[in-house]
């Protein structure tokens, strides 16, 4: 049985999650920036790797989505919702996606962790 306290295999987890994220971004970084022949299994991959991280870093801190990480993430996610509605914007919405997610998540702690909601 897993203890609460071994963190182990919620570290692997989260690393898997990411890397798999992180194919998805590439994916879709290929197909609206080159040929576009797997910008949605790109975007969805994003978007179910993205909610399942969203999802394992709630169950590690719930108040997660009360704070500036948290709430981004929601836009975050509505942003590659609509690289599928919107085709057309997609490519703008990725690079605007990839820049802000990079100053999100390598802000300072105090910035990240700021409770901005409830």
């Amino acid at each position: 049985m897993i203890g609460t306290k071994d963190l182990s295999w919620r570290r692997w987890a989260s690393i898997a999650l990411r890397t798999l994220h992180l194919v998805g971004v590439v994916m879709a970084g290929i197909a609206f920036l080159g040929n576009g022949a797997h910008a949605v299994a790109g975007v969805v991959l994003m978007l179910l790797s993205g909610f399942a991280l969203f999802a394992f870093d709630l169950w590690q801190r719930p108040g997660l989505w009360r704070e500036v990480a948290g709430a981004f993430i929601f836009v975050k996610l509505l942003a590659m919702l609509a690289m599928l509605l919107a085709p057309g914007i997609a490519a703008l919405l990725f690079w605007l996606l990839l820049v802000t997610s990079s100053v999100v998540s390598h802000a300072p702690h105090g910035f990240r962790h700021r409770r901005i909601l409830g």
